[in-house]
């Protein structure tokens, strides 16, 4: 059974044989980059740790956003004895000796034991009961680790005992920081090392986000550019390259590089060129982009360049953005790039966006006449007496759903703001569009 006690006297002598990112955890929760929304003063995990409260949280995040760092925090700043279960290899028989084990201590030495279970989503059903009693008469503090959504794979009465809290990718302010702190700590790389501006920000889009990616890829990085003699070792971008055999993508994301990529991206789904869009959606993802800023262009032009020729589109392309947000990348690629795919196969109409447009464009002149009486609110009291509501024709009564009345304001009853083209599922709905307007302009209201 993994076990860390951090009063081990052989622990110091190991650290310098443990790897940069275990090297470089924080010692205290203000040393911890990013996670501010969890971290600020009066939050609720600070407030469990400042006062040493008996806790069981779960924290959920993509990989490298602090939580096994966290987790050791809490238990440095509480003094309490942490053991670490990781979930892939652990079973019941385990849980239950760490929870015997922790009520022994307690009872005997008023010792408190803090439980971390990495990766807490593999556990089956009858793991994670196992728990319960432990977590609801808190023999242990729990914390519980997890890179996937906690209300699917974490069962209700454990998740309903405890606190959730979620973490998010380090922004790239983060990344670098935390780089720039292992570069000079002696616990990191003490000052042997520099690092170039280009090999920082290539170290940094390779990171996506993840501190504990960066610490790992910069370690690589020092080996290639070789030890240090007198003076302090430049780590390039070529070094970066090497280590980690990832081209670094020229791409910047405030310049032109940016709004080029972007733009032939967006052109080529319009184009209906499958293959242009995945090669400029790749090099997106390798540079860095934000994913969340792809699923949002691939969204609009759902919309935009395919609309009702094939409405199911847009629902290819929300559910590819939900996917960014829920999964994270890098699995989230494969959404994003089936929401792409749809989108450059699917026939194209630009008709909804120039159908808003032409409305915009109406009201903006002015050409914004009141609301025909008979579709004006009639609940209200005098309402009746303004002849608000008065000769309205109630659609449902009407064949087909549609009644002959006019809704649009006067002036405007003839404007076509929405002209559907024959491409896909829109040839069907002209049709369809045809016969409404027969039947609306059968009425002889007027607003």
């Amino acid at each position: 059974m993994p076990e860390t006690l951090f009063d081990d006297a052989g622990a110091e002598a190991a650290r310098g044989q443990e790897p940069l990112a275990v090297r470089m955890r924080p010692r205290t929760l203000d040393e911890v980059m990013g996670q501010r929304h969890l971290l600020g003063q009066g939050s609720p995990l600070r407030r469990l740790v400042e006062d040493d409260a008996p806790m069981s949280v779960f924290l959920w995040g993509p990989p490298g956003t602090g939580k096994t760092t966290l987790a050791t925090v809490v238990s440095r700043v509480t003094q309490r004895r942490f053991v670490e279960l990781s979930a892939v290899n652990a079973g019941v028989k385990d849980v239950r000796a760490v929870v015997d084990e922790a009520r022994r201590r307690m009872g005997m030495h008023g010792t408190r034991t803090l439980l971390f279970v990495d990766e807490v989503h593999r556990f089956n059903k009858t793991q994670q009961d196992a728990l319960l009693p432990a977590v609801e008469n808190r023999w242990v503090s729990f914390i519980g680790a997890t890179t996937e959504n906690p209300f699917f794979s974490v069962v209700s009465p454990l998740l309903s005992r405890s606190l959730l809290l979620s973490l998010e990718s380090l922004d790239e302010d983060d990344v670098r920081a935390l780089v720039d702190r292992a570069l000079t700590d002696e616990r990191g790389l003490d000052g042997r090392y520099t690092l170039s501006e280009e090999g920082a920000d290539h170290l940094v889009r390779l990171a996506g986000g993840d501190g504990r990616r960066s610490l790992t890829y910069l370690e690589a990085a020092a080996l290639v550019a070789g030890a240090p003699a007198e003076e302090p070792v430049t780590i390039t971008a070529e070094h970066v390259e090497r280590a980690v055999d990832r081209h670094a993508v020229r791409y910047d994301r405030s310049g032109d590089q940016h709004y080029d990529v972007v733009s032939a991206f967006i052109k080529s789904m319009r184009g209906s060129d499958p293959d242009a869009a995945l090669h400029y959606l790749a090099r997106m993802i390798e540079a860095g982009e934000d994913p969340r800023f792809i699923a949002r262009r691939v969204v609009v032009h759902a919309s935009e360049d395919v609309g009702m020729a094939d409405p199911t589109a847009l629902q290819t392309a929300v559910a590819a953005a939900q996917a960014v947000e829920l999964i994270g990348m890098p699995e989230a690629r494969i959404n994003l790039a089936q929401a792409v795919i749809h989108i450059s196969l699917a026939p194209k109409s630009n008709a909804v966006i120039s159908a808003i447009d032409a409305a915009m464009a109406d009201v903006r002149a002015g050409r914004a006449g009141p609301v025909p009486a008979h579709l004006r609110d009639g609940h209200y009291k005098g309402a009746a007496d303004l002849g608000h509501g008065k000769g309205y024709r109630y659609a449902h009564d009407f064949p087909g759903g549609v009644a002959p009345q006019q809704h649009a304001p006067e002036g405007l009853a003839d404007r076509e703001y929405y002209r559907p083209t024959q491409h896909g599922a829109e040839r069907r709905f002209s049709e369809v569009l045809q016969r409404i307007k027969g039947v609306l302009r059968g009425g002889d209201q007027r607003g």
